[in-house]
């Protein structure tokens, strides 16, 4: 189950919504040393203490991260600076 689960809406189209999913992920790998890989429309990340997937849907991106117990006392820090990538990086003007 994870610790932080939330839904982005988008009017992107799916190839549109996986080029801003790539630029997140990229900025995550180079900020965090994270690891990525896609399997279709799903993005898996992981690093030490922390894993997840990013689901492309169309109108709709889901984002669950898993958290070790290092992590678990930033959660709420973590949770907010992933909204605001993921706000930015699915709203229309992201485009």
């Amino acid at each position: 189950m994870p610790d932080i689960s939330m839904t982005q809406q988008h009017q992107m189209s799916l190839p549109q919504a996986r080029q801003s999913a790539q630029t997140i992920a990229d900025q995550m790998a180079a900020e965090f040393d994270m690891h990525t890989q896609w399997q279709g429309d799903i993005l898996s990340f992981a690093r030490d203490g922390l894993s997840g997937t990013l689901a492309l849907r169309e109108h709709e991106a889901q984002i669950d991260v898993v958290l070790g117990m290092l992590f678990k006392a930033f959660a709420p820090m973590i949770e907010e600076k992933l909204q605001r990538k993921m706000t930015k990086a699915f709203s229309a003007t992201a485009r």
